[in-house]
């Protein structure tokens, strides 16, 4: 049995912490909602998470220190443009806690990934990050899952799927932090591509050609970047990518749609009502692509629908009319 903080009370980290409980542990979630917090510690739900019930061994509070004060464990899950302000909330109350980060996206401000913030703010902390396909929905119910673990520490990523698998989770583990920190980053541009792409009409081909290419484009950027490419084209890669752009659960889907629809950026945030990280993260990606001077059609196109006005259906002639070249580049 393990102290475990919970650094955020939304959907995610509240599922985390139904999973942490269910195993034996004892959980304090940070919120900075009162609401949230009463729902939570009255009436042991979650507004995100509307059918399930919460297990007795969650709490939930509105203060850093009595999170984190005795806790084995941290587990970061707020949204990443939020992250660094939030870390230089709570670093006091940090002793020797490993930190999980468990959040998905970029600092946009300076493209950094969000492992490379909090060294920034706690550059002696041990710093784990845990991704995959994992819909809070499905978590928060025990489906079968599979994810993975990624430090510098080996020991730690040991004690970290030790801590988190069990008959209906399993973990592996991994080295390459800035792999699995890029691919639940970048995966969330393809799934906003997949819900315009849904809503415009297209079909499954559309979705495998777009599922395709646009972890090719993901692969390259991340390789620049300094990961290992293949990492990509595992469960933090191409697993979540799948289920965040096929599945009814993904707000970067919905958000796509919406933008089909003909809805605004404004009008897209308050529909989907939870954070959207693919919009900040198109933006960032974008700005990468040209740093580095990779070519990445598919962002390209989707910030030019974000930010430049270009219709959804243009998009896809503009795609598809490219300069003809051969898959594989050597």
């Amino acid at each position: 049995m393990k102290n475990i903080a919970i650094i955020g009370s939304g959907s995610w980290g509240v599922a985390l912490g139904i999973h942490l409980a269910n195993l034996g542990n004892n959980i304090k979630i940070w919120s900075f909602a009162k609401e949230e917090a009463d729902l939570i510690n009255n009436e042991k739900k979650c507004k995100f998470l509307p059918n399930v019930k919460l297990p007795e061994n969650i709490y939930c509070t509105l203060e850093y220190k009595d999170a984190i004060q005795d806790s084995d464990y941290i587990i970061h899950v707020t949204p990443s443009k939020f992250t660094r302000n939030i870390v230089k909330e709570y670093k006091e109350f940090v002793t020797d806690q490993p930190i999980i980060i468990c959040s998905k996206g970029f600092e946009k401000e300076t493209s950094s990934t969000l492992d490379e913030v909090i060294k920034d703010e706690l550059p002696f902390a041990k710093i784990a990050v845990l991704s995959g396909p994992s819909h809070a929905e499905e978590v928060s119910i025990s489906i079968p899952t599979a994810m993975v673990v990624a430090s510098e520490d080996e020991e730690l990523c040991r004690e970290i799927q030790d801590l988190f698998m069990c008959d209906y989770m399993r973990i592996y583990t991994s080295n390459d932090v800035k792999g699995v920190e890029l691919g639940g980053a970048l995966k969330n541009i393809i799934a906003f591509c997949a819900g315009v792409a849904a809503q415009i009409g297209l079909g499954d081909n559309t979705f495998a050609a777009l599922i395709t290419r646009g972890l090719a484009e993901l692969s390259s950027l991340a390789q620049k970047l300094g990961a290992n490419s293949q990492t990509l084209y595992g469960l933090t890669g191409l697993g979540d990518l799948i289920v965040t752009c096929l599945s009814e659960h993904s707000r970067n889907r919905k958000a796509g749609m919406l933008i089909g629809q003909g809805y605004s950026l404004d009008e897209v945030k308050e529909k989907v009502g939870m954070t959207i990280e693919s919009i900040d993260n198109i933006e960032v990606a974008y700005e990468l692509s040209k740093k580095y001077n990779i070519e990445m059609p598919i962002v390209e196109t989707v910030y030019n629908i974000l930010y430049n006005n270009l219709d959804p259906k243009e998009a896809v002639k503009i795609l598809m009319k490219r300069e003809k070249k051969a898959e594989l580049m050597n």
